[in-house]
């Protein structure tokens, strides 16, 4: 956790230092601790993002810096309790997010809306499946005040990740996303296992598909999995893809991403419709 902690401060103190515009910073809520997040405050962000996990012990933290509270929910419990703990945002995210999520969750089209007859007038953010500004307009009229998006972002210029992965992105035709657990287990995270993840496809997922318990008690086949990262057979970390990675084509810059996608948004929801 020292580690942890010092890689926070390092990054955290980058941003505060180098921009007067507001930021913001996001958790893990289950892998972190009241320190980490009374020290990441202490930096003065606008708005902090707890995801995955009980934020109530790190509301009170939050509400004395000033800064907004985001609460990310992935199923309708999650919601109302964000509602109870005073959320100033609520980031309603449907199933085919990419990345880990809710197992009891619901996808985007019925979710979000459900969110938003909840929380009004909280503006909640619609995640999951949203890959072009369609996806945003859709997000609008659910009554979505916006969308969270992650997968469409890591095929841009400034993306810190492999290139081999905004090369799988754009490769994907959309069709091998799966949510699974499989990946988690096999490289020994710690995720709680009411997370699961949607990633690209994979050879460990072919294999052990439905066989989750063996593996877990598979110490051969879980090195087998590390010796694999290590010769290169495997990415070092899963392709974390949500549903819509199929409508992903191209490696902007972020900059003109966010232009083309509100100009695709607006245009979706100013264009005449025929009876």
């Amino acid at each position: 956790m020292r580690d942890d902690r010092v890689w926070l401060e390092r990054e955290v103190s980058i941003v505060a230092e180098r921009t007067d515009r507001p930021w913001g910073i996001g958790f893990l809520t289950w892998m972190i601790d009241l320190a980490a997040v009374e020290s990441a405050v202490t930096y003065g962000p606008a708005a902090v993002m707890l995801s995955f996990g009980d934020p109530a012990p790190y509301v009170d933290a939050i509400r004395a810096s000033g800064a907004a509270l985001i609460l990310q929910v992935t199923d309708m419990e999650e919601a109302r309790r964000a509602m109870d703990l005073g959320a100033d945002v609520i980031v309603a995210q449907g199933t085919e997010s990419g990345g880990h999520g809710g197992r009891r969750g619901m996808s985007t089209l019925p979710f979000v809306p459900m969110v938003v007859d909840l929380a009004a007038p909280t503006p909640v953010l619609a995640a999951g499946g949203i890959a072009d500004g369609r996806g945003v307009a859709a997000a609008l009229v659910l009554g979505a005040a916006g969308a969270l998006i992650g997968t469409r972002f890591q095929a841009t210029c400034e993306a810190l990740v492999d290139p081999a992965i905004s090369k799988a992105i754009i490769d994907s035709d959309g069709g091998d996303t799966e949510l699974n657990t499989v990946l988690d287990i096999a490289r020994g995270s710690r995720w709680p296992t009411k997370y699961p993840a949607r990633t690209l496809a994979h050879p460990f997922l072919d294999e052990w598909r439905g066989r989750e318990a063996e593996l877990i008690a598979d110490a051969e086949a879980k090195q087998a999995y590390r010796d694999g990262v290590a010769r290169g057979d495997f990415p070092p970390v899963p392709i974390w893809a949500g549903e819509a990675v199929g409508l992903i084509h191209d490696l902007p810059s972020a900059r003109d991403l966010v232009g083309t996608m509100a100009a695709q948004a607006e245009a979706a929801l100013t264009r005449p419709r025929a009876l």
